[in-house]
């Protein structure tokens, strides 16, 4: 049984692929926050993009290889079952279903940008915390966002970190140069 206390992230996306930039923002959540685990959240599609590079089997395959020798961080899809690739679906089954209550949202400061445009995102942010990371070129304008001018401040973590210079686009540009 899972104990109410326990504070779990999520950390959601279509990891096309996944990369050690998810695996360090992962690792520096559960350090500063204290996570019992970080949940790879693994979905079919991106709704703001059109199609995923990498074949889903294949990108759950690789995320779960990329965290086999973290403890904490779990790899799971959801889609099928619950029958949404939606954030607030996903905290909804989570909470509900799996009983976590102490959830923390996890994404890049280039996601807080728009996250107005997510699907029920007022619902979203009172049901979790935001933890938000640097990415570069965001910062300034994330921390103007819509979101964090309805937020409490106590509900939105800034994370400070060095910026990790890495994404799943840039990979794509790189394997795509190779193929």
């Amino acid at each position: 049984m899972q104990n109410l206390k326990d504070a779990i992230g999520i950390l959601g996306g279509s990891f096309d692929p996944p990369h050690k930039g998810h695996v360090k923002i992962s690792n520096i959540s559960i350090k500063k926050l204290k996570l019992k685990k970080v949940f790879w959240i693994v979905t079919k599609k991106n709704p703001f993009k059109k199609k995923a590079h990498f074949e889903l089997n294949k990108r759950i395959i690789k995320s779960k290889k990329a965290v086999q020798t973290y403890k904490k961080i779990k790899v799971l899809y959801l889609d099928d079952f619950i029958k949404s690739s939606r954030t607030i679906d996903i905290i909804n089954y989570l909470r509900k279903t799996k009983k976590y209550r102490d959830l923390h949202l996890i994404i890049g400061s280039d996601n807080l940008v728009n996250f107005h445009k997510w699907t029920n995102w007022k619902k979203i942010v009172k049901l979790v915390k935001l933890v938000v990371f640097s990415r570069k070129g965001y910062v300034k304008k994330s921390k103007k966002s819509v979101v964090v001018k309805y937020l409490d401040a106590r509900n939105i973590i800034f994370i400070n970190n060095k910026f990790i210079d890495i994404s799943s686009t840039h990979i794509k540009k790189m394997y795509n140069k190779r193929s």
